[in-house]
């Protein structure tokens, strides 16, 4: 951590957009330290401040992450002990999933106009207060609730964090805090299962948020340190929040609706489109747009986007279809499914740091590629096994499964982080946030409607050869980085110098 703090690193990073398929180069470094003495960047916290500020982010992170993913293995047991059905106990994931992707673009906004360290802190609060109402629901339409104010206050973590990292390290080691902050989300997505697994054996399934309470405690204290980032004070456009809002809400609900109200779910789905449509004509003109649209007019940024989208649309199917299938098909406890899940995060832990590493020397196209095949290979090799075969065979694919998205996920975060001005840090991590929850929300809606139209036993099976499919996709799609490096970075069409302020807390 000390190094990533003082930027003392053998590879600086640089900027992505304009390297050949991803890879550093000195031109773009040198624009970056042009960048960086123009006032757009600091040299970083350092000692003991910085990295606090660091840990509260990563931490922050972790949590929010972790809560998308944590009840995924609990869901049979929520179903079983609240007396609802499989496809019903899903709710718990997508309402959560809802409310993020709902507010992440809005409280990037907020955290621009107002300070990043604010609205982050705010959130926190909202997250953990909202962690305890989780705990204590007594029924799925509770806990339901409690989820989707869980999510309002996540999104404000999710949006702003990596924006208070660039404030918060050495402009030199700004692509290693993206690659860790990278790693701990692709870490928790991942190790999420298996957490909850770990709880389920030796507590109920309350114990699954009320774990947040102290963590959430030590979160607070820590954020303490963190930078403060003058906000714009450019008034937030309430009109657009509203119909951003709308739009994701009508969008995840129409998608809900249609396995089994087809006529509403199409009326809804409509009707997201529409607002969508008003939207975007809305915001167009705008220097600084709530959806960030002068982002996604790069091509390097666009494709991180969308490979984004499709990797965790897959990785999401899996992580529900695995544990209806270690359980319902293959006749494991809780306990077992969360054993036999672990070596998943393990790879995850240890694909991360090395694509980190590989990042400064090898294109963010071959590392993507690579990552999205293995993934592919995994899941859709443990779609074809056996079900008499036994459990054993499963732990290499999950192996496989485990490396392929850790050596994915960090490169392809950073090159969209790295492809985006310091003014506009706020909009690429709602972005960012956006499309890992659109994904993530996609592949549980999936499973949704496989669990509505076929057997318990039979949907985990097609979930992981939908998700074999969409982890695939993601790795060719990342392929078209190598067709990216003739393009400019993106610069921030506002045109202002962000200003830190340190005035201690």
């Amino acid at each position: 951590m000390p190094d990533l703090l003082t930027g003392t690193a053998e590879h600086p990073e640089s900027p992505v957009l304009g390297h050949e398929g991803g890879r550093p180069s000195s031109t773009s470094a040198q624009a970056d330290a042009t960048k960086t003495k123009s006032g757009e960047t600091t040299s970083g916290l350092r000692g003991t401040r910085g990295v606090l500020a660091v840990a509260s982010v990563l931490a922050a992170m972790v949590l929010v992450v972790l809560d998308a993913a944590i009840a995924n293995v609990a869901l049979p047991t929520i179903a079983r002990e609240l007396r609802v059905t499989p496809a019903m106990s899903v709710l718990v994931i997508t309402a959560y999933q809802m409310a993020l992707v709902m507010a992440l673009f809005a409280c990037a906004a907020l955290g621009d106009s107002l300070g990043h360290k604010r609205v982050f802190i705010s959130g926190v609060v909202v997250f953990v207060g909202a962690s305890a109402l989780c705990a204590l629901s007594p029924s799925l339409p509770w806990l339901v609730a409690a989820r989707i104010l869980q999510g309002f206050g996540g999104a404000a973590v999710m949006a702003l964090g990596v924006a208070l990292l660039r404030f918060t390290v050495s402009p030199q080691r700004l692509g290693a805090a993206i690659s860790w902050n990278a790693l701990a989300v692709a870490l928790s997505s991942a190790i999420g299962p298996s957490i909850g697994a770990a709880v389920l054996s030796v507590a109920s399934w309350p114990w699954l948020f009320a774990v947040n309470l102290p963590v959430g405690m030590l979160v607070l204290f820590a954020s303490r340190a963190l930078p403060h980032v003058a906000g714009t004070k450019r008034p937030l456009d309430m009109r657009s929040v509203a119909l951003n809002a709308g739009a994701f809400a009508s969008l995840v609900m129409g998608s809900e609706l249609l396995p089994e109200h087809p006529v509403r779910a199409v009326a809804l789905l409509a009707f997201a489109a529409m607002l969508f449509l008003v939207l975007l004509r809305r915001e167009a003109p705008k220097a600084a747009p709530l959806i960030p649209l002068d982002l996604l007019r790069g091509r390097a940024f666009r494709i991180s986007v969308t490979a984004s989208v499709l990797c965790f649309s897959g990785v999401a199917a899996a992580m529900v279809a695995l544990p209806f299938y270690l359980q319902h098909g293959l006749g494991q406890s809780a306990w077992e499914t969360g054993l036999y899940m672990t070596p998943w995060p393990l790879t995850v832990a240890i694909a991360a740091p090395l694509a980190e590493r590989l990042s400064n020397r090898l294109s963010t196209a071959w590392l993507c590629a690579t990552g999205g095949v293995l993934l592919s290979i995994g899941l859709g090799t443990t779609a074809l096994l056996p079900l008499d075969g036994g459990v054993a065979a499963l732990t290499p694919l999950t192996m496989v499964s485990g490396f392929g998205f850790g050596l994915f996920n960090v490169p392809n975060n950073r090159t969209m982080f790295l492809s985006a001005p310091s003014d506009r840090s706020g909009a690429a991590g709602g972005m960012q946030g956006t499309a890992r929850l659109t994904g993530q929300t996609a592949g549980a809606l999936t499973m949704t409607l496989l669990f509505t139209v076929t057997s318990v036993d039979a949907a985990p099976r097609f979930g992981l050869e939908i998700a074999a499919l969409l982890t695939l996709a993601a790795g060719l799609v990342s392929t078209l980085h190598f067709n990216a490096s003739s393009e400019a970075p993106v610069s921030g069409r506002a045109g202002r110098s962000v200003q830190l302020v340190e005035v201690g807390d």
